[in-house]
């Protein structure tokens, strides 16, 4: 019996701990607070226009601190939870309001982003742009994680810096952003992406601020008959699995770029070793499943090739099809300034190596044939 009580003790401590009504400001606070943030004014849109602008120079110069700033003054998020929070409570009137807001706020800045990649003349993909256009699983979870944590705090007798934390993790502003250099650019492809991964946080932001809502029992404004509660349900269910869908697929996607591309570096590094042959170059596609391998060096023999090829399907590289681009160069060359030749910024075209040395462009295979035509001139003389 006392362990009984022992064990409940410890669960009703563990529950307490945990328990998200016991900092929670009232019911009253709560709602005031949330319809504060999905109203908008002269304020919020001017700060909304800054912050695209802010985050669209970010994007453009591939500053991350830049980016970071822009998040933490979009307002943003505000109409989203508002969302959640109106159908989690039955409120039609907040839920109209939120969803008009958001909308307008969305126009307002594909058409700012838009015009200032316009305007900008760099028209550069960067990394950060990038990063925003092909939306994962892992996006999901940050936007459910971020969603969960952004409800929690609003709801809270005593604001911390929850919120300024979810802003930036569950970025809204620089997927709008990438929106607008995709239709800038004309890439549809950009667009289409970024707007996909603005949709995941939304949908998850406001699915998180419903689900919390609910757990602390806020009194609904209307009831609603089963019917309609089950269908609404129904729906949401059904739009979450399409929203998830896609991202699972780009995850796989990735997992499976990440792991051949480990693969063929493994494969680079333990088989293309050579005493007098250097990997120049190597070129993995992995869309087409193919590698190009460029060396340089004492061209490597027919048992060799083969070799590499044999080897190939150990690194689960077999629907790989790998081509080796040889090109011989004079013996004059050492093993050091073949390293030296490796080591500097050297390009490869189908004709030749060229190598820029004291201004001057040597065209290595060129020389190697002059070098055979002065050697069968030789052989000539020494006929007659």
């Amino acid at each position: 019996m006392e362990e009984l009580n022992e064990k409940q003790g410890f669960f009703n401590k563990m529950k307490s701990i945990f328990s998200l009504k016991a900092d929670s400001a009232s019911y009253e606070e709560i709602e005031e607070g949330i319809i504060s943030g999905a109203n908008l004014y002269g304020t919020n849109m001017c700060i909304l226009i800054l912050s695209i602008v802010i985050a669209s120079i970010g994007l453009n110069m591939n500053s991350i601190a830049t980016i970071i700033g822009a998040m933490l003054i979009s307002p943003l998020m505000g109409p989203i939870i508002a969302i959640g929070y109106g159908i989690a409570t039955n409120n039609i009137k907040l839920t109209k309001t939120a969803l008009t807001n958001l909308s307008l706020q969305i126009v307002i800045a594909l058409i700012t982003s838009t015009i200032y990649f316009l305007i900008s003349p760099i028209k550069t993909e960067t990394s950060e742009i990038l990063n925003r256009v092909y939306p994962t699983i892992w996006d999901v979870l940050i936007a459910i994680f971020g969603g969960l944590a952004g409800i929690i705090g609003i709801t809270r007798k005593e604001k911390s810096n929850v919120i300024p934390g979810v802003s930036i993790a569950t970025a809204l502003m620089p997927p709008i952003c990438t929106a607008g250099f995709g239709i800038a650019t004309g890439n549809i492809e950009h667009f289409a992406g970024a707007i996909y991964l603005f949709l995941i946080n939304s949908f998850f932001i406001g699915l998180t601020a419903l689900i919390v809502t609910k757990i602390l029992k806020i009194p609904v404004k209307e009831n609603i008959n089963n019917k309609k509660a089950i269908r609404t349900k129904i729906l949401g269910t059904a739009f979450c699995i399409i929203m998830i869908i896609p991202s699972v697929i780009f995850a796989v996607n990735i997992a499976n770029d990440t792991f051949i591309r480990k693969n063929v570096d493994k494969y680079i590094s333990s088989e293309f070793v050579f005493d007098s042959t250097k990997v120049l170059k190597t070129n993995l596609d992995v869309k087409n499943n193919t590698l190009r391998v460029v060396l340089i060096g004492q061209k490597i023999n027919d048992e060799q090739l083969s070799k590499l090829l044999e080897v190939k399907n150990k690194y689960g590289l077999s629907k790989i099809e790998l081509t080796i681009d040889q090109s011989a160069i004079g013996e004059s060359f050492t093993q050091e300034e073949i390293d030296q030749i490796v080591e500097n910024d050297i390009y490869y075209d189908n004709s030749a190596f060229k190598i820029e040395e004291d201004g001057k462009i040597v065209e290595l295979e060129k020389e190697i044939q002059a070098l055979k035509a002065e050697i069968n001139q030789m052989k000539k003389g020494l006929e007659k």
